[in-house]
């Protein structure tokens, strides 16, 4: 049985610095800017367009949606590369599951999109 670490302020601003590292190599994949420009530019169209909190509520929680799988779709990607170097009919599975993983949360963000936008596009 795994002994249970004590608190510690220092073992928490360490798991800071972890989770900023992760999200550095996040951020300098290639899909990452493509999810970046469609976050600003939701953000954008939000404010111009005055959407309200609960229209604010689904935006949000359609781009962490997004982001979260990207991050996840990377990891496995990395920890795949450490495993297996070469080709691997499971680990390209894997792969694409996680892949197919991120296009189904990206669906479900352009459709959340367009429940929140188009009403307010429409009247403007």
């Amino acid at each position: 049985m795994a002994s249970i670490e004590r608190f510690s302020w220092a073992a928490r601003g360490r798991s800071f610095r972890y989770a900023f590292a992760g999200l550095k190599l996040l951020v300098v994949q290639h899909n990452a800017w493509l999810h970046a420009a469609l976050t600003l530019a939701a953000v954008a169209a939000g404010l111009v367009l005055g959407i309200d909190r609960m229209d604010w509520l689904g935006i949000v929680v359609a781009i962490a949606l997004v982001w979260f799988a990207e991050a996840i779709n990377t990891a496995i990607e990395h920890l795949c590369d450490v495993v297996s170097p070469g080709p691997s009919e499971a680990v390209r599975q894997a792969k694409d599951i996680a892949a197919g993983a991120v296009l189904i949360c990206a669906v479900a963000a352009a459709l959340i999109g367009a429940l929140v936008f188009l009403p307010h596009v429409t009247r403007w």
